[in-house]
Order: C-alpha cells, then sequence, then structure tokens
C-alpha cells in the first residue's frame, strides 16, 4: 500500500532529523516566536473557505510544478486572490516537499499556514511550531486512539490547530472520540489514490454542526466547490487545480465566492 510506504519513509527520515536536531534543541527553539495565527477562525464563515495548497508533486500525478518554484511567491498569489489559508507539503519523497517551505510561504502573506505532512511522533508537532506553522495535518488512518489523543492536546497546548483526516465513517467516529474540532474529509483513497467528491456527500451528515468540516481533494472548479457548499461544508482544500495552472489566481478567485446554505449573499 502507497501510505504503508510513505510512512515508513517519513519514519526514516524522522530518525535522521533527531539526529540532526534533537527534541529539546527544537523546544529551545519555541520560547521567542510569534504566536500562532487563526487557522479555525479564518476556515469558517459564511462563504465555503478555500484552504489554497503549495505542494511540487504526488504520487498520483508525479511532478506538478516546476522545481525551482518559490513557495513565497505562490502563498503571495494565493493570499491576494481570496484564500483563507494555506497548506503546505514538506514531505520529501513523495509530495518532493521541504519543511523550510512553511517559513518561505509565511513570509511576507499574513494567512495562517497548515503544515501538510504524514505525522505520527511528537516531534513532529514541536517541529511544526518551530517552522511558524499555525496547524497540522492528521491522518487517522495513521494513528491509532491513543496517538490521535496525544498528538491533538500536544497541538492544542502549542496553541496551533489541528486538520483531523478522516476517510470513512469509523474514522469519523474516532475523530469525533478524541474530540477533533476540525474534520477532514479526503475524498481520496490514500490505499488506491481514487478520487470521488461524493465521498464527503456520503459522510457530512456524521459531523455535528459545532464541528468544522473540510473536504479535501478533487476539488478543480467553482462548481465543485458549490456541490460541497450544497453539503454545509466549511471549507475545500484546493491543491493540483490550482499547482497546474498557468494563472492560478483566475482558478481560485470564482471558488472563493460560493455561500453556505443560510447565508445570502449581500445585495
Amino acid at each position: 500500500m502507497i501510505l504503508d510506504q510513505i510512512v515508513d519513509s517519513k519514519a526514516r527520515e524522522l530518525r535522521e532529523t533527531k539526529r540532526l536536531l534533537s527534541l529539546d534543541e527544537v523546544k529551545a527553539k519555541l520560547r521567542d516566536l510569534p504566536p500562532p495565527r487563526n487557522f479555525p477562525a479564518a476556515i469558517d464563515g459564511p462563504k465555503v473557505r478555500v484552504i489554497a495548497e503549495i505542494k511540487r508533486a504526488s504520487p498520483s500525478m508525479g511532478e506538478i510544478a516546476d522545481p525551482v518554484f518559490d513557495p513565497r511567491t505562490i502563498a503571495q498569489t494565493y493570499s491576494g486572490n481570496g484564500a483563507a489559508a494555506l497548506s503546505v507539503l514538506t514531505e520529501r519523497e513523495y509530495f518532493s516537499g521541504e519543511p523550510y517551505y512553511v517559513k518561505r510561504a509565511r513570509r511576507y502573506m499574513p494567512l495562517p499556514i497548515l503544515r501538510k505532512d504524514f505525522i505520527f511522533d511528537p516531534y513532529q508537532i514541536h517541529e511544526s511550531r518551530m517552522l511558524l506553522a499555525d496547524a497540522v495535518l492528521l491522518i487517522v488512518r495513521i494513528l491509532d486512539d491513543n496517538e490521535l489523543e496525544d498528538l491533538l492536546a500536544l497541538t492544542h497546548k502549542l496553541g496551533m490547530a489541528a486538520l483531523v483526516e478522516t476517510h470513512d465513517a469509523a474514522e469519523i467516529k474516532r475523530a469525533r472520540n478524541v474530540g477533533a474540532r476540525i474534520i477532514g474529509i479526503n475524498n481520496r483513497d490514500l490505499d488506491t489514490m481514487t478520487v470521488d467528491l461524493a465521498t464527503t456527500e456520503r459522510l457530512r451528515r456524521l459531523i455535528p454542526p459545532e464541528v468544522t468540516v473540510v473536504s479535501e481533494s478533487g476539488i478543480y472548479s467553482r462548481e465543485d466547490v458549490e456541490r460541497l457548499a450544497a453539503l454545509d461544508v466549511h471549507a475545500v482544500l484546493v491543491g493540483t487545480a490550482l499547482m497546474k495552472s498557468n494563472d492560478p489566481g483566475a482558478v481560485l478567485r470564482p471558488m472563493t465566492d460560493v455561500y453556505r446554505p443560510g447565508f445570502e449573499k449581500p445585495g
């Protein structure tokens, strides 16, 4: 399974990362950092909020962006065209990401940033804070209940938010049981890499209204956002459609003006 391969690769990488910089050294670097930006507030409002993603590659599509792309320039483009928050891929082997992309993207741009990686160790939560991430991705499928609960608690302790990612009813139940405040529904099956927006249609009703819901993967157009808005999804995470476009701002702008049910467009 590709997901198992990615996690194994990340575990090997993490061992080397810890050798180069200990957890105590990481913690020491957190003392004078500015507070995290408010990711939960950014992705909840009358409109469906767009979390715009910065990524160079993916296992299903290979290289998506120019290898010499600049995360700072892309972040500024997203910020200037209506994105509510950013997601930055930092996994190296399968997504061609780099941890420093988070700091690079955050510079000269006001939006909160989600660090998107395969996180299973408390070290990675502290590291994410050191990188100036405002939120982290926690994938239910790669964590047992104790790991999920502990990593979520540590994330909140450090002042960050967590997008707790699910793909089926059992995973949503587990996310709810640990008190997840933001639940993502990934329309991509991480075992087969197939994508279907009907996944969100099927699972949205299982999440109570007080929890913020994010639909992830397979979102390419305003029509896709409107389809998800009808389900009262709070936010969508959009990556490939933006990264493959020669004019990501033109793709992004129409997606950012879709209202949720019960909210009327002024005028």
